[in-house]
């Protein structure tokens, strides 16, 4: 008799809006919390994912990523494990002002930071970020074979595991990705073989409430 192949769905979810008056950008930096709407956006997230089969909820140990995952858990009576695989990259202008024509990038001892778009030379590798990334969905899938994870993360390494996941290069625009907040893109798999990924926006009305600051 033939064996049945199972399918593991993980879910890669972006935190919620999260409050920073002074527009920085906070990184890796403690202390940054969901604002108000962060925490309706985390909501309607466990909304989407309530009647999944799930059976592990993973989280970045920032703060916002966690609140985030509190929804989630609560509805399935999971404990959120922590992975610091899902952390947000690293970047040296952690803690500045970035936006155009506003910030640090506006003075010239910035400019040596910024020579190598492809890498890039202003933080943490595409690759290495695609490399830990990856390893949080093996043990997600791995650990919970035919059922369903989720995986609370940031919005550049979840891009850069999409692109990683569709075999496309890793460097580009940041304008051009596809993941707003407390999105949910789902990797599906038959056995070990990618199968499917799908991507959804559960607070598409409540993005044009959010602060027009982007955040990590």
């Amino acid at each position: 008799m033939a064996k049945t192949s199972e399918h593991t769905t993980v879910h890669l979810l972006r935190h919620g809006e999260v409050y920073n008056p002074d527009g920085v950008l906070y990184g890796r930096l403690p202390g940054f919390f969901l604002s108000d709407l962060g925490h309706e956006m985390a909501e309607r997230a466990a909304v989407a994912l309530a009647d999944r089969d799930i059976a592990t909820v993973v989280s970045s140990p920032m703060e916002r990523a966690q609140q985030t995952a509190t929804p989630i858990a609560g509805r399935h009576n999971l404990d959120i494990v922590t992975n610091a695989d899902l952390i947000e990259a690293d970047n040296v202008f952690e803690g500045k002002r970035v936006s155009v024509g506003d910030g640090v990038l506006k003075q010239p001892q910035a400019w040596r930071h910024l020579w190598n778009p492809f890498t890039p030379s202003w933080g943490e590798p595409y690759q290495v970020v695609a490399d830990r990334m990856q390893q949080a969905i093996d043990a997600a899938r791995l650990g919970a074979p035919g059922r369903e994870s989720v995986l609370v993360s940031h919005q550049l390494p979840i891009w850069i595991s999409r692109l990683n996941a569709e075999k496309r290069r890793l460097w580009h625009d940041p304008r051009s990705r596809q993941c707003t907040l407390a999105s949910i893109t789902s990797l599906t798999y038959e056995d070990d073989d990618l199968v499917a990924i799908t991507y959804t926006e559960p607070s598409r009305d409540l993005l044009e409430k959010a602060s027009k600051i982007a955040g990590a």
